[in-house]
């Protein structure tokens, strides 16, 4: 091919490199200068106030509130940024996407909260809910649990770290990746040897090989098995470390008081790890509340394992109904604040306690 059929996406990559480096580059400038700046006038203030000799009150009230003025401007200084972008990224997009979620398809024409009422009037997005409730009540409990047993079993074992870093691995792998690393776990082949480690097994054993991800409700559950296998490694490591902070005196006195080591764990394990418990149960279930890549990389939300995330994808850009696509991220939105609003006063308890 000619040097001219790749110049206009040179071109274009080019022009997305130097807006790469202009909007990163001004933002570092922006951290480094601008507090800067004012670190140097407060410093310049408090030499100043140290070389004055006056003592009045009033002077000296005065001095206070130019001091919180200037802290706060340099606290300003700081927070700017990050507000910068969470208003790009988030609250604007936000407020658009509400907005969009008021009208049809192609956002001409006003239908109020028509589009809301076509989520539970619909019986395949009725279906798509269900499913997404059971992924969030699935995996979390599920994660959780074999996070747990991941880590009272390698705590303080002979090999632990090594364990530990394999069990946490599949947290390195993109959601992607670990679709298509299932894929070939689930894999059917109609007719030979089986190359899906699971068909493999089944027939092992005399069972027939079996398309897995086309039977449902057995295909949900599969991909469920995914997701657990990414999150227990996160929730192994939080829970690990919580458990390694439990006070020594509280289990030495436990031992002499006899306990076995069922009742030290339900007794003084999982009481001393509530609020790490907590922690990972409200992350993982408002990860797994947006759930997308592991569907749409495996079954295409196909024979009933559609998800909220992947249908809202499905109506804004497949079926080009941006006002129902909105509707279902809103709604995803909604289900996600009580989550949000539970987590913030659990952390606000443990700090007052």
């Amino acid at each position: 091919m000619e040097f001219e059929d790749f110049a206009p996406k040179l071109t274009m990559l080019l022009y997305g490199v130097i807006g790469f480096v202009v909007v990163v580059g001004g933002l570092l400038l922006l951290l480094d200068v601008v507090p800067n700046y004012f670190a140097r006038r407060r410093e310049a203030a408090l030499v100043a106030a140290s070389l004055s000799s006056s003592d009045a009150p009033a002077g000296q009230r005065v001095g206070r509130r130019v001091r919180k003025h200037r802290e706060g401007l340099l606290g300003l200084a700081f927070l700017l940024p990050a507000l910068l972008l969470l208003l790009i990224g988030l609250v604007i997009p936000a407020i658009r996407t509400i907005i969009l979620s008021l009208f049809n398809g192609n956002s001409e024409s006003f239908v109020g909260l028509d589009n809301y009422g076509w989520i539970f009037r619909e019986n395949d997005i009725i279906r798509v809910l269900l499913n997404t409730a059971g992924w969030v009540v699935l995996v979390p409990l599920l994660a959780t649990s074999v996070g747990l047993l991941y880590a009272v079993m390698v705590d303080r074992a002979r090999f632990e770290a090594i364990a530990k870093s394999l069990i946490f691995l599949p947290m390195a792998i993109s959601f992607v990746g670990a679709g298509i690393i299932w894929r070939f776990v689930y894999a059917y082949r109609g007719e030979g040897d089986q190359i899906g480690l699971l068909n493999w097994l089944w027939t092992s054993v005399g069972g027939e090989p079996r398309q897995w991800l086309n039977e449902g409700p057995l295909n949900t559950f599969l991909l469920i098995v995914v997701m657990v296998w990414i999150q227990a490694g996160f929730a192994m490591v939080i829970l690990s470390a919580a458990i390694k902070a439990i006070p020594s005196d509280i289990v030495e006195a436990a031992r002499l008081d006899g306990v076995t080591p069922w009742q030290m764990f339900w007794r003084v394990t999982l009481p001393s790890i509530r609020p790490a418990l907590i922690v990972v149960v409200v992350t993982i279930s408002i990860g797994t509340m947006k759930i997308f890549d592991i569907v749409r990389t495996m079954t295409n939300g196909n024979f009933d394992t559609n998800v909220v995330a992947l249908e809202m994808y499905n109506q804004a850009f497949r079926y080009q109904q941006a006002g129902q696509g909105s509707a279902l991220a809103v709604f995803l939105f909604i289900l996600v604040i009580p989550i949000v609003i539970f987590q913030i006063r659990n952390l606000r308890r443990q700090r007052e306690g």
